[in-house]
């Protein structure tokens, strides 16, 4: 093993990748905060009022059945509540 074939890994890891926001797709701007929001809507499961927590793609993540859990729950994994009408 030489020493070129380790540095060449180690650059290959390193690099950020840089965007350019006045470039992007439709498909990227959809996926832009994609992993730090969550919303919570108002839903009515077995008869009994709570709110659900979705993903900001609508995908379903939990439940919980106060509004003030919902959104701790939300910030404990370090993502940003916004609430549904």
């Amino acid at each position: 093993m030489d020493i070129s074939s380790i540095q060449q890994a180690d650059e290959q890891v390193a690099m950020p990748t840089v965007m350019d926001i006045r470039h992007i797709s439709t498909a990227q701007l959809a996926q832009l905060g994609m992993q730090q929001i969550a919303y919570v809507k108002s839903v009515v499961v077995n008869g009994t009022a709570c709110y659900a927590i979705h993903a900001a793609d609508g995908t379903p993540m939990a439940i919980a059945g106060d509004l003030d859990v919902a959104v701790a729950a939300i910030r404990q994994h370090e993502m940003v509540p916004a609430q549904v009408h």
